[in-house]
């Protein structure tokens, strides 16, 4: 018996499974959760009339759009749809309706009356899925050629993906480059080759991280995949602020650069290290001086030991004690001593060593007496 889970191919760059009916038609189906930046639709099931017939239609890796439906058509999450592109029409996925979509469109600055939003033309038919599939196969053997082409001709760049358009006549291709790129002949080969009208969009090495797609060090998807569309600037002074080692080795993502995450809990050290003292020389103590090693700075301690870059025998004190320290040496005044007596508190816990024997339930048994001893107590 044949296992139904082999005629499923996941195509996980556009969020869709694909079967083969019995009659060898392809069937693909959304499967929600696999797409790159989704939006989770938390107003699920309720409807609204205003900006009803606006979708957000998703087509490969992190490319989506808002549409309106034209067609007169139902359409739901999960239909495939012809919409309208630049020349000829595209197929994608409707990935969310609803309220969701206005709160999209007001994120991205989409105004219906000032903006030209594109049109659903009408629900995918076979011929469309058929098409649309022979695209999708023509692309992994495309980019190679593409890279191929592109290093005979001896320019600095690196194709990182190609994207075929729904009806199969136009491709984009997505390419790295540090500096200006002339593609008058590139463009000539590649049409001369593929026969189809191209389209070179230049991206970066984080939206190359995110057409990608693949695991952080934290265990999770990237982040350029999951949800970032706007990548702002990332300097080491957002690890100095955390106090975090300028390790290039830990401090790089996957894409090379600088890791997002950096910028997310900056202000949160900002903040704490505005309430922190900057101590520039050590405290004056009656029996001697304490040096500043180290700082917690969430938690607004600071740690001082009496031997200068020791981290034996440190002694914490809070960011307010140690700005009233400061301002009593500023006066003429020392404290007696950093120095605490130790205290001498009860334990936390018990030892629980033996309590987990299995045979600790069982009634002991008595020891059975040898004849000798029985013998010597009858006499």
């Amino acid at each position: 018996m044949n296992n139904p889970l082999e005629n499923i191919q996941y195509d996980c760059f556009r969020g869709c499974s694909v079967t083969r009916g019995e009659n060898g038609e392809t069937r693909p189906s959304y499967r929600q959760g696999c797409c790159k930046l989704e939006v989770y639709n938390t107003y699920k099931g309720i409807s609204q009339e205003q900006y009803s017939d606006y979708f957000e239609v998703r087509f490969k890796n992190t490319r989506k759009g808002i549409y309106s439906n034209g067609s007169g058509q139902s359409v739901k999450t999960g239909d495939l749809v012809i919409v309208e592109a630049a020349s000829g029409h595209d197929l994608g996925i409707v990935t969310l309706e609803g309220p969701a979509v206005v709160r999209q469109m007001k994120c991205k600055r989409i105004d219906p009356e000032t903006t030209q939003i594109r049109r659903i033309y009408r629900k995918a038919k076979q011929f469309d899925i058929e098409k649309w599939q022979e695209a999708i196969a023509r692309e992994e053997e495309t980019m190679i050629r593409a890279r191929e082409i592109a290093a005979d001709l001896g320019l600095e760049m690196k194709i990182g993906d190609v994207e075929f358009q729904g009806d199969g006549t136009k491709a984009i291709f997505y390419y790295i480059a540090d500096g200006r790129v002339d593609f008058r002949q590139l463009i000539k080969d590649f049409a001369e080759e593929f026969r189809i009208r191209i389209e070179m969009k230049q991206i970066g090495a984080r939206q190359e991280a995110g057409l990608i797609g693949g695991l952080g060090v934290c265990g999770r998807e990237l982040c350029c995949a999951n949800y970032i569309t706007e990548f702002k600037s990332i300097t080491t002074a957002a690890a100095r602020c955390q106090d975090l080692s300028l390790n290039p080795q830990k401090l790089a993502g996957q894409c090379g650069k600088l890791k997002c995450c950096l910028n997310y809990e900056v202000a949160a050290y900002q903040d704490a290290q505005s309430r922190i003292p900057r101590v520039t020389e050590p405290l004056e103590f009656e029996d001697g001086q304490a040096w500043l090693v180290k700082t917690d700075i969430l938690r607004e301690i600071m740690y001082f030991s009496y031997e200068k870059g020791s981290l034996a025998n440190v002694h914490p004190l809070s960011a307010g004690d140690v700005r009233e320290i400061i301002m009593m040496n500023r006066n003429g005044r020392k404290p007696a001593s950093l120095r605490k007596e130790p205290e001498i508190s009860s334990p936390e816990f018990v030892s629980a060593v033996g309590d987990d024997s299995i045979s600790r339930f069982d009634e002991k048994r008595k020891k059975r007496r040898s004849g000798k001893n029985r013998h010597k107590s009858g006499k």
